[in-house]
């Protein structure tokens, strides 16, 4: 695991936007698994940026992480639309270059299993973009959910609907279930990268990056990965006791290596 400290959220989406397009320049039709919330959006505005300046992204294909379910087809709010917004339309990639699972089908259990399907047969995810919940979450991995586990339905904690209801009208109308990768499926990614800003973030940043390996902390996780970039501002990273050692490895890390 690699931990990359910056000065602020514009930095890091510049530092994943410019691992993505050496991704892409290196395999055009890479797979490049998304997250939501505010957290990448940076990231998103930094490959508009690049693709603007002539990065192409036309072969590029985008894969969801998680998806709640019961929303109608077409909510605003759905990660389907959000995604749509704040990445294929930013970006140029047709609805066609995107994969992910169908919370509106009236069986959920074979929606997941199908997009279990789907993710083997475009060859797995090159690189996997996620956000870490204040209670250590990835992807929708609620605490005590299976290192094994694959894409399936999951019941959100109270906390995580409270942290999402600022996308809603108020807490009620936050669905209590989501379909989400499971954290066995997350980890067969080629890459990893987790984005963490804030102070709020700050102590599960802590505990997934040098607490033990637990399943209490599903981010913890990333430990075990042999690709796996966690890159935090100055607030986020305000508990790890190792920090001046993660600058400082960074700082004198040769160029060419890349994140």
């Amino acid at each position: 695991m690699e931990i990359v400290i910056v000065p602020d959220a514009p930095a890091q989406g510049d530092l994943a936007a410019g691992a993505i397009a050496d991704l892409v320049g290196r395999k055009p039709d890479a797979l490049i698994g998304v997250a939501t919330g505010s957290t990448p959006l940076p990231v998103y505005e930094a490959l508009q940026r690049r693709r603007e300046q002539g990065l192409n992204l036309d072969r590029a294909r985008i894969c969801q992480l998680d998806e709640y379910v019961g929303l109608p087809a077409g909510h605003p709010e759905s990660y389907r639309e959000v995604v749509r917004r704040e990445v294929l339309d930013r970006l140029g990639i047709s609805d066609d270059r995107f994969m992910g699972p169908d919370g509106s089908a009236a069986d959920v259990v074979k929606a997941c299993a199908d997009y279990e399907r789907t993710l083997a047969a475009a060859g797995g995810v090159d690189l996997q973009l996620l956000g870490i919940g204040t209670d250590g979450h990835i992807g929708f991995n609620e605490p005590i959910s299976s290192f094994g586990s694959r894409t399936r339905v999951k019941t959100l904690t109270k906390q995580t609907r409270v942290d999402n209801a600022r996308f809603f009208a108020g807490l009620d109308e936050v669905p209590q279930h989501v379909l989400t990768q499971g954290i066995g499926t997350i980890m067969e990614a080629r890459h990893l990268i987790l984005l963490a800003t804030g102070e709020s973030k700050a102590e599960a940043v802590a505990l997934a990056v040098e607490g033990p390996l637990a399943a209490v902390v599903p981010a913890s996780v990333l430990q075990l990965h042999p690709h796996a970039t966690v890159i935090l501002d100055e607030a986020a990273a305000g508990q790890l006791k190792l920090a001046d050692y993660y600058r400082s490895t960074y700082a004198t890390k040769p160029a060419w290596q890349g994140i």
